[in-house]
């Protein structure tokens, strides 16, 4: 009988894992639901439906050239999106804690909103879900173990809400019409590889520095200062993203592969990175 001294532990461990989950997973959908529910009720369809080349022409250099080598002439705008992604998210404010995760994208482009529904995992058995989302003017960042108990739980306005924003606008190039001037983003010249663009959502606007490569891809996205969260305060730093392995979806190129940083006073301190492994967009008719 010693074998059961060891065994019924673990089984009931094994069960509480299994319940845990289950009951997260429910908790955890119905959230998600909700979230998608606010995204679909401010979308809009897109005006123009088409996209014209005409509209570039009088911009900087290097984005007529980008928009000449990622999109097609006559092309459908992108209304929205949807992602799936693999990936490592390091979990350390300081050090290196790379964790594996799997993640779903919701985007609308107008009003500009979305929603990444990740699962992080842990240990065997034991995953962090996270809502990174922007909808309807709101920011949300919300993280639990097990979907139940929380990590971290911010929602509203100010720099949580202008934070979200700048993310839906850095990762455009996944939906490469949502930059176009007829989609409310200004630009404006620096170099011969970069530009600045400027998007405004209500009374939030912000301005990020894009980059691109010889070949016309955008090759990173910039921010001078967005909110980084350490404990219970948030510090204001720059911010970057990198793009690589640009793809042919459909009628666009994006970049299918990427990373995330904090550009700190003591070095770069990159906390993501992922692959895209489905992307699908939704166009006006």
């Amino acid at each position: 009988m010693t074998w059961l001294t060891w065994l019924f532990p673990i089984v009931a461990l094994a069960l509480i894992f299994v319940g845990l989950n289950v009951v997260g997973a429910m908790r955890w959908i119905g959230a998600t639901q909700a979230i998608l529910a606010r995204l679909e009720a401010k979308r809009l369809p897109a005006s123009p439906a088409r996209y014209d080349p005409r509209e570039i022409e009088g911009l900087p250099a290097p984005v007529q050239r980008y928009f000449s080598t990622v999109l097609t002439p006559g092309q459908a705008i992108v209304t929205a999106a949807t992602l799936e992604h693999t990936g490592r998210f390091n979990l350390s404010p300081t050090g290196e804690q790379w964790k594996p995760f799997t993640s779903r994208q919701r985007v609308v482009v107008q009003r500009p909103g979305f929603l990444w529904d990740a699962r992080i995992a842990m240990a065997p058995g034991v995953s962090v879900r996270v809502h990174d989302s922007c909808a309807d003017g709101e920011g949300l960042l919300h993280a639990a173990v097990f979907g139940l108990f929380n990590v971290a739980h911010q929602r509203g306005g100010g720099e949580l809400a202008r934070g979200e924003l700048m993310r839906f606008f850095a990762e455009a190039a996944w939906y490469p019409t949502a930059l176009l001037p007829s989609q409310g983003v200004r630009w404006t010249a620096v170099d011969d590889h970069s530009a600045n663009a400027t998007m405004s959502d209500g009374a939030l606007s912000l301005t990020l520095l894009f980059r691109f490569d010889d070949a016309g891809h955008m090759a990173s996205v910039r921010a001078e200062a967005r909110g980084r969260l350490l404990g219970q305060q948030v510090r204001m730093v720059p911010w970057e993203g990198t793009w690589s392995n640009h793809q042919r979806v459909g009628s666009m190129t994006v970049p299918l592969t990427g990373e995330v940083a904090w550009l700190l006073p003591e070095g770069r301190k990159t906390y993501w990175r992922g692959t895209v492994t489905s992307l699908r967009h939704g166009r006006s008719a």
